[in-house]
């Protein structure tokens, strides 16, 4: 196997690695905090507020961005030492810098992303973000070092290292609960005899959770050495290429900031919904969600656009369009069938991390709210990645913008329509299912926008193949549904618990695959063939 090849193989197993423990992570956070309560909801504001700021960091800057530089710098006859370490001086300030920024700001930030909670869930949300917040700067660190790894060719560490993440919190979770009990989901939890907040038990859960991301940091920092680099602090920032990092991050940076104000606002709006499905279940049913996106779409993907990024750099378009064909193909077979499986097995899946089967049923409808999206999400993935291959990052941007523009339009309607206490549960899922239609609306203004720059893009094969591949789907999921069905549905032995949940998953999932697959070779669709190939030189690596 070539270097790349095992580097792949690499990073791809630390991925998978990675998302299933956090799957694992999320269960015993639900066993501390459950998934349903104020308390519950404030605990994952808080948390996920210092990923909301850092991401508009990483996504929009360093990954587009670092990398070329490194490996540029590291052209230099000192390796890029001088400028890898004036450029660590320089992101450990304005990390540190965001990070004071933010706990500054810490209420009216809470308030953004909560605007609907009570003044009581609100308090409990700043006392947990004081200790959350400080993520920023390890977070970004994290980044900085894992980023110049990878351009240095040391590819493990990187992708790796989050395991640690999660084996730490895991643990940590499980002191809590061991300390404290398990699901303390109320506010009235957390509050002592006289109406102050249990600052130890607040402390426990925030330091957790932040000590976590110290420790993926202190991974890297063992690697470093197999970098060949010795860095020190140097604050002479003047000459080292700064205009030429902000030009070519620009578009990125701006697209990354339209998609966190599109989540805050539809945060903003869930938080009406606390004490039901709101922000905790929002966040629980996008990381399954993500779960097959990343080893779908991330892990197959990525190859093509490699292949295809080679094509679109020497001018081939017409090999241009067929990669795009070809991966439409590869990953709507792989999606489609994603999708039918989990929403067939949605309830027994968001029961893992509930603690009644009602709760189940809530949860899941927001599962599936995410779920219609996977698909188009996949080909915008395609689409997006191809016009990245001609170098332009302004076009992206603009149909960011319009899909942001209507996801805010169907949370305004969502929050307008479900706003009584009958129809409030299904608040959060509405606003999922707003999202998942906005990207359907996205990826065909992407299509358009593309055809429009390399001519007829050929793609009635990827849309005959997507309607055969949902052909077989349909008596999939009706077959995964009898069983449900059968085996009692909601009040049924699937939804009794955690470990009957988990088989009842693995059994819907079996069934729908086996089905699908059966459909697919009576379809004789030749995409089986093909990715079965894939799957099968993916597993051998």
């Amino acid at each position: 196997m070539s270097s790349l090849g095992r580097s792949s193989a690499m990073i791809a197993a630390g991925t998978l690695a990675s998302r299933v423990l956090g799957l694992v992570r999320s269960i015993v956070l639900v066993a501390a905090m459950g998934s349903f309560g104020h308390a519950a909801d404030a605990f994952t504001a808080a948390n996920q507020l210092p990923n909301n700021i850092f991401m508009i960091i990483s996504t929009g800057v360093l990954t587009a961005v670092i990398v070329p530089q490194i490996v540029k710098w590291s052209a230099r006859d000192d390796g890029g030492a001088s400028h890898i370490s004036k450029f660590m001086t320089l992101g450990a300030v304005l990390l540190a810098a965001a990070t004071v920024l933010a706990m500054v700001l810490v209420w009216p930030l809470i308030w953004l992303y909560g605007a609907n909670y009570s003044p009581e869930t609100r308090a409990l949300a700043v006392a947990f973000a004081y200790w959350c917040l400080p993520q920023i700067f390890f977070y970004g660190m994290f980044a900085l070092l894992g980023e110049t790894l990878n351009a240095r060719r040391v590819f493990g560490p990187y992708a790796w290292a989050p395991i640690v993440n999660n084996i730490v919190s895991i643990a940590g979770f499980g002191v809590f609960i061991a300390v404290f009990g398990g699901h303390q989901s109320d506010l009235d939890q957390w509050t002592s005899s006289d109406g102050g907040w249990l600052l130890p038990k607040v402390a426990l859960l925030g330091a957790v959770a932040t000590f976590g991301i110290v420790a993926q940091l202190i991974v890297l920092l063992l690697f470093w050495r197999r970098t060949g680099l010795s860095i020190r602090p140097d604050f002479r920032w003047r000459g080292m290429g700064l205009r030429e990092v902000g030009n070519l991050a620009s578009w990125t940076f701006l697209m990354m900031v339209v998609g966190q104000l599109v989540s805050m606002y539809q945060q903003s709006m869930i938080s009406g919904a606390s004490g039901d499905a709101s922000t905790t279940v929002w966040f629980t049913s996008w990381l399954v969600f993500m779960l097959p996106y990343s080893v779908i779409v991330l892990s197959i993907g990525t190859p093509y656009f490699t292949q295809l990024s080679e094509h679109a750099a020497a001018g081939r378009d017409d090999d241009v369009r067929a990669d795009i064909g070809r991966a439409i193909r590869t990953l709507g077979l792989l999606c489609v069938l994603a999708t039918a499986a989990v929403m067939v097995a949605s309830a027994p899946i968001m029961r893992i991390f509930t603690a009644t089967p009602a709760q189940a049923a809530e949860a899941a409808v927001v599962l599936i709210g995410f779920l219609i999206g996977l698909v188009p999400l996949a080909v915008q993935f395609v689409v997006q990645r191809t016009f990245y291959a001609y170098g332009d990052t302004r076009t992206p941007f603009w149909f960011t913008v319009f899909q942001g523009v209507l996801s805010v339009i169907a949370a305004t309607i969502a929050i307008a329509v479900f706003s009584t206490d009958e129809l409030r549960p299904y608040l959060t899922a509405a606003v999922a299912t707003g999202q998942s239609l906005s990207s359907t609306a996205q990826v065909l203004l992407a299509s358009w926008l593309l055809r429009r720059r390399l001519g007829p893009l050929g793609l009635g094969s990827a849309l005959r193949a997507l309607v055969r591949f949902a052909i077989a789907a349909v008596p999939a999921a009706a077959v995964g549904i009898g069983i449900y069905l059968l085996s009692g549905g909601p009040e049924g032995w699937m939804l009794a618990g955690l470990v009957p949940a988990v088989v009842g998953g693995i059994v819907l999932g079996a069934v729908v695959t086996l089905v699908y697959v059966l459909g697919l070779a009576l379809l004789r669709a030749p995409e089986l063939k093909t990715i079965t190939q894939l799957i099968r030189s993916r597993l051998r690596r």
